[in-house]
């Protein structure tokens, strides 16, 4: 079985704990006819749901390549014909949950960083009768909104988790680098930060434009040589945080939220300290699957609360292992 067909099983039983026996590893729709598995799904019968997923990915931030993989895996192994599409900025985003809507999709995963703008398009879809869960961002606000479910870090908790570990490291000043001003998960990341890591100062970037954060970053280094730690909030962020700490002539290290394949391979080699991972693969896995149990089996997750996929911390003890999965596009 490859390393991808056994994370989606994973991705399954580690945040449900369920054994969805209509759901084989290779999913329910690629099950052959008179495979195990009851009930509404599982069979090449079923019926061809079509779902979308609207993001606000920025271009070139590889977290969303985990976030995708997860969902089209998904898509693959319940019959689903999924309609990816992203748009940066939060009119944008929703615009593309409006078309959605309009396209009479038979649910929407959506995610809510700009909620208070985004979250009345969600709204309107689920009083349209859409099945609508929300994802990656938006954990306090879902339910406001129309969403059913919702599938996420707490990343309150996670960046107090990444403070204590940031103090245990030795930290004397904490550079948090927010990439999108105004983005509710980012900012909850660094408040939690300072709640566990008081003396931690706040740097806004310009995310889209990697020159602009790494000249950004460097220039604060210069200007204040009492940061000993930065933590960047995307994978990108911080492997463009290395090389301002070399432009700076800096000791400070760096830590990050959100993983992928270059971030994994620093922190094997010990430029990066840790990632607090949330585990984007299981959100897009999960976001799309629960909207297929619910169109066909009528089941809400949760328990009327967020499932949580994270915090889950990367760092040398288990790095080994989860860099293969990185390499896979899955971690």
């Amino acid at each position: 079985m490859s390393t991808r067909k056994t994370m989606r099983t994973l991705a399954v039983t580690a945040v449900l704990g369920l054994g969805l026996a209509a759901c084989s590893s290779q999913g329910g729709a690629q099950q052959e006819q008179g495979g195990g598995g009851g009930g509404s799904g599982g069979t090449v019968d079923t019926e061809r749901f079509t779902i979308a997923m609207v993001t606000h990915e920025q271009p070139g931030d590889t977290f969303w390549d985990r976030i995708r993989a997860g969902a089209e895996d998904a898509a693959a192994a319940h019959n689903i014909d999924l309609k990816y599409s992203n748009g940066a900025q939060a009119p944008e985003q929703a615009t593309l949950v409006q078309n959605a809507i309009d396209s009479q999709v038979d649910g929407l995963a959506v995610t809510l960083a700009q909620v208070e703008q985004v979250g009345p398009a969600a709204k309107a879809a689920a009083d349209a009768g859409i099945p609508v869960v929300a994802f990656n961002a938006g954990k306090d606000e879902y339910s406001r909104f129309g969403a059913k479910m919702y599938f996420g870090s707490d990343e309150t908790i996670a960046g107090q988790a990444a403070g204590q570990r940031l103090a245990e490291d030795g930290a004397q000043k904490v550079l948090c680098v927010v990439q999108e001003q105004g983005h509710v998960a980012l900012e909850a990341r660094c408040a939690g930060v300072a709640a566990s890591f008081p003396n931690t100062e706040n740097i806004y970037v310009q995310g889209t434009d990697l020159p602009s954060v790494r000249s950004t970053i460097g220039a604060k280094l210069q200007e204040d040589p009492a940061i000993t730690h930065v933590i960047a909030l995307g994978a990108p962020f911080a492997l463009t945080a290395l090389e301002s700490v070399t432009d700076a002539g800096s000791q400070a290290k760096v830590a990050t939220f959100d993983l992928n394949v270059d971030a994994a391979r620093a922190i094997q080699e010990g430029r990066i300290l840790f990632a607090v991972d949330q585990q984007p693969y299981v959100q897009g896995y999960m976001s799309v699957a629960s909207l297929w149990l619910n169109l066909t089996n009528g089941n809400d997750l949760g328990g009327g609360g967020p499932v949580l996929t994270g915090p889950s911390f990367v760092d040398s003890t288990n790095i080994d292992q989860i860099v293969d999965y990185a390499q896979n596009n899955t971690r």
